[in-house]
């Protein structure tokens, strides 16, 4: 069921039924944090690997210290900056934090979302008692993540329809990429998963240089090799003039980037910024034409291109 009746998903979210909720990342598939029938449903919907850990949404940043035990000072700093918004913090895990919420591990990861209706949502659940969300994205598990409620319908629509849950349609997700995940249990931020959120951000914030550490770290959300994969085949082109194209096949680049011969063009971001925001659309509309494969370019810079990048390197895997 397609709604925007907040009300609605309040009373289906507290009753243990899951909620594809807008957030200003993607569409997540949400259910209510500490009831474990509704999270084991959220899992069994996407088809989701029982070891792969959720992050858990609440209303504000105080919230978060009932599901994180502890954050040292310039996590407080970050959080106190860009929350509510697309950032996620990995920190040691309370009492609250569940087996299947954590993958079974010591740390539990949180954010704030910044879509006014995923913050009135999360207001009204927490004055009923509901302490937080679960939220994956709204998709198939290791397809397309959704930026639309047409894009949840097509991967969870019949599943979600036949049991009674909620899509809660709020439009187009403004960023278009997941959350950038940090590790906060330590003297350095490591940055999990890059995102809207840049390692310049967060050095510029804290004050203290983003790691370089590769190693023993927590499992966290869109951190294996192949993942946001449409069922095209995506092949990354770093030089055109190099390139040989299947003809009838999509294209994906920045505005500057011409159309080669033969190829349907399915996005022309004029800036990194909305090259973000177009690419998951832009994948799911090479699938709704049955293209075979899609040739994307990918942006050069650092920052929001490398989180571009590497969503790219996923999908292409």
């Amino acid at each position: 069921m397609i709604s925007n009746d907040i009300a609605l998903a309040v009373t289906a979210l507290a009753s243990g039924k899951l909620c594809a909720i807008p957030t200003e990342t993607v569409y997540g598939l949400a259910a209510n944090a500490l009831d474990e029938t509704a999270v084991a449903r959220v899992f069994a919907a996407k088809e989701r690997p029982a070891d792969h850990p959720l992050i858990v949404h609440v209303a504000c940043a105080q919230d978060v210290t009932e599901w994180i035990t502890g954050l040292p000072k310039w996590a407080a700093d970050l959080s106190a900056t860009f929350w509510p918004g697309p950032l996620t913090l990995v920190g040691p895990r309370s009492d609250l934090a569940s087996d299947s919420v954590t993958g079974g591990q010591d740390t539990v990861a949180v954010r704030v979302p910044s879509h006014p209706i995923a913050q009135e949502l999360l207001s009204q659940l927490k004055v009923i008692g509901v302490k937080g969300l679960v939220a994956p994205s709204a998709n198939r598990f290791g397809h397309v993540s959704p930026t639309s409620a047409k894009h949840v319908v097509a991967d969870l629509g019949e599943y979600l329809s036949a049991n009674g849950d909620v899509i809660l349609d709020g439009g187009d997700c403004q960023v278009g990429l997941e959350s950038t995940i940090v590790l906060a249990n330590g003297p350095a931020p490591v940055i999990l998963r890059p995102g809207a959120i840049t390692s310049a951000d967060i050095e510029r914030i804290t004050g203290v240089r983003v790691s370089n550490a590769t190693t023993n770290f927590p499992r966290v959300s869109g951190s294996l090799d192949s993942h946001y994969s449409p069922n095209a085949k995506v092949v990354l082109i770093a030089d055109l003039a190099d390139a040989d194209f299947d003809p009838k096949a999509g294209f994906l680049a920045l505005a500057e980037v011409p159309t080669p011969a033969e190829l349907v063009r399915l996005g022309s971001p004029v800036t990194i910024e909305d090259f973000a925001h177009e690419l998951y659309g832009c994948l799911r509309a090479g699938d709704e034409l049955e293209l075979a494969k899609i040739y994307v370019v990918p942006p050069i810079g650092e920052g929001l291109a490398q989180a571009i990048n590497d969503r790219l390197q996923r999908a292409a895997f």
